[in-house]
């Protein structure tokens, strides 16, 4: 008796010492990109599809990637804001890698918002949640080359980037 009561004793103090595995699930809400969806100037209504985009964050030599490739094609695309600055500056290059280089064109938008860090779990750390400014959300630019903006009209649809299930900035060309 005296056996099997110590081999328990043994066999609870080894499992008390277990803890939680520390894994971020990856359906954890982590912090979200802000999506753009773009629409046709002449109808406002329709969603248009962009070919052959290109988006560079401000000082990077590589673009944005979008399953695999560095070159957008479609009407929304999603991309990610700096979680340690209050702007970040992107160049949003249409017909990129054309040979006929009269069709590349350039436009620059600097998004401006405000952060919050929220404490997610001790397996998934921090996420970043952004707020548009309410005064200049974003200056719209051309390249330093000017060519024209591609982008006709630029609007902000919900200010509040928390999640990735809806639009937050329209563009229409």
């Amino acid at each position: 008796m005296k056996k099997i009561l110590l081999l328990l004793f043994v066999l609870s103090f080894s499992f008390s010492s277990c803890e939680k595995d520390d894994i971020c699930d990856a359906n954890t809400v982590t912090t979200p990109r802000l999506v753009i969806t773009f629409y046709d100037y002449n109808n406002a209504s329709a969603e248009k599809n962009v070919t052959n985009l290109s988006i560079f964050g401000d000082g990077m030599e590589e673009a944005v990637t979008y399953n695999g490739s560095t070159l957008f094609n479609g009407s929304t695309v999603s991309i990610p804001l700096k979680v340690d600055a209050d702007m970040t500056t992107f160049h949003f290059i249409l017909n990129y890698g054309n040979a006929n280089t009269a069709l590349v064109n350039e436009d620059i938008i600097q998004f401006n918002y405000e952060r919050e860090n929220i404490f997610v779990s001790r397996a998934c750390g921090f996420k970043t949640n952004f707020l548009l400014d309410p005064t200049t959300p974003f200056v719209h630019s051309d390249a330093a080359t000017p060519d024209l903006k591609w982008m006709q009209y630029v609007v902000v649809t919900n200010s509040n980037i928390t999640n990735e299930n809806e639009t937050h900035l329209a563009i229409y060309f």
